[in-house]
This record gives structure tokens, sequence and C-alpha cells, in this order.
């Protein structure tokens, strides 16, 4: 994907009578670090804890067990898991993904176009990043964000990944809400794709420092013209999708932007100092994989 270290040591060569004189290699004014990565990630486990304790919290405002007792339906409708107690799910009639109920979700925050626009509650743009379906819906979400944001977390720091999560997703929101209007989202699908939309323009803005620009330019296109395929299914948000890529693909061209790098000085960069992909053929494969994952849950 995008190299770990900010690449230039000193400062670029002067121009000498007017044209410019490439740096010597034997001068090294370039160097590839070759440490993993430059950044703890710490803020992609944080999310990550932040969405399962988010979670639980749900599901204990739901108490399964009261809400049917209250419905009436007597044996003919009962919890999933009920030695879980408060915590356990709704009917699988009611939500198959192993979850609460909709009216929860949709009095904890869940994104509903007549809220937003006639009630004025705007701040359900944010809190829907933060709820989910069910435990189908959170495990793919979560597993997406570690394979993705923590390889982007490593290489660009927690502030500009966190930037680009947030405002992804409450673009995806934004667009979601225009143009689904009869029903409640939640997920953070939205912001997750602002994160493949952001691994985009930055390798599409440091598209001349990178060695195996073409193999990594076409795997990401496959793989997020797959996710866009598959979020044509029904009952899949597919508009949060869109826009959460958009946004991440448009702050990934200013946040994740290396501004050391003259355009002069990256064509002569020597082939030691030019940027590799940190993925691997199979990190590829499973990249795929968790991303479609993030649209079927």
């Amino acid at each position: 994907m995008m190299g770990n270290r900010d690449l230039e040591r000193e400062g670029g060569t002067k121009p000498i009578n007017g044209s410019y004189q490439p740096p010597p290699t034997t001068a090294a004014p370039y160097y590839m670090e070759n440490s993993e990565s430059q950044w703890t990630s710490w803020l992609v486990p944080m999310i990550v804890v932040a969405n399962v304790a988010m979670f639980i919290v749900v599901m204990f405002v739901n108490n399964c067990p009261s809400n049917i007792n209250n419905f009436g339906s007597g044996g003919r409708r009962q919890c999933v898991a009920r030695f879980l107690g408060r915590l356990s799910f709704q009917p699988l009639q009611d939500n198959p993904l192993f979850g609460p109920s909709a009216s929860t979700l949709q009095n904890l925050g869940a994104l509903e176009w007549d809220k937003v626009v006639h009630g004025h509650q705007g701040w359900r743009l944010f809190t829907c990043i933060w709820l989910h379906a069910g435990v189908v819906h959170l495990l793919a979400n979560m597993l997406s964000l570690v394979f993705i944001g923590i390889r982007l977390e490593q290489q660009f720091g927690f502030v500009r990944v966190g930037i680009i999560y947030l405002l992804s997703g409450i673009g995806g929101s934004v667009l979601s809400c225009l143009f689904i209007q009869r029903s409640i989202s939640v997920g953070a699908s939205g912001a997750l794709f602002g994160l493949l939309g952001a691994m985009l323009s930055e390798l599409l803005t440091n598209w001349s420092i990178y060695t195996n620009k073409a193999a990594a330019l076409i795997t990401l296109i496959i793989i997020i013209a797959i996710n866009l395929a598959v979020g044509l299914l029904p009952h899949v948000d597919n508009y949060a999708h869109i826009g959460g890529f958009m946004s991440g693909f448009l702050l990934g061209f200013v946040l994740l932007l290396r501004p050391q790098f003259g355009w002069l000085e990256r064509q002569h960069l020597p082939a030691e100092g030019r940027l590799k992909s940190k993925f691997k053929a199979y990190q590829y494969v499973l990249l795929l994989i968790a991303s479609i994952l993030l649209i079927v849950g």
C-alpha cells in the first residue's frame, strides 16, 4: 500500500546554470526506513473497543426479555441466547443479525431522515456510525476496520486517520439520509469505505514514488468495484458506502499528501529510495475478503 516513513532526510539539490541537477546516489539524500511502521496504532483499537462497548450498552437498553413479555406474544416468539438475560438478542424474525430491535436503535441515535430533517436532530449523522444492527454486523465491520485502519494509522498517524474516519462516516450518513427516507440506517460502513477511498487517493497523489504502482492500483480498483457491486443487493445501504468513499477519497488528497517531495525530486529518486507497497499478494486477498464482509454485514 504505502510507505512508512518520510524519505527526505535533508534538503534537495539546487539548480545549476538554470538546469536541474539530480542528486548523486552515493550521497544518499533519500533513505528508506526498514522498520515496519512509524506510528504505533492505538486509535483503531480504541474505536473497536468503543463500538463493542456501545453494542453492549444497546443490548442492555434493549432488554429483550422485558420487550417480549410486554409485547404479549407468549411462547411463540422467544429471545435468542436467553442465558444472556437482559443482553439476549431479539427473535430472529425481528433481527436475523443477532441484535436489538429497530425501535431501540431508533431511540439511541440511528439515522432516520424524518428526525434529521423535520426533527432537527442532526446529531444522528454522527451517532449512527457507532451503532450496529447485530453481532454479525459488528464483527464484519470491526474485522474490516482492523485490517484496513491499523495499516493506515501506522503510516500516517492517528490524527489524519481519525479525521478521515469520522468525516467519511458523516459524509456517508449525509448521502444515505438524502436517498433513503423510509427506513433507519446504522453502522460504520461509510467510515470504512472512506479509508478505502483515502488509500486510493494517497496512491494517486504519491504515484511517482511507488515501484509496484500498477499492481496496487488495479487491486484497489477491483476491491472497490466488487464492494460497490455487492452493495447493490437489497437491504444494503450503498448510498452510505458511496458517500463515505467519496469523502475519504477527497480527504486523502489533502491529509495523506507527502508534500516534502517536489515533482523533479521524485523523478530522480534512486530505486532503493522509492516506496514499496506494504501489502503482499495474500494480504490483498484478505483485504478483499474483509471488505466483502463489510458489505455483507
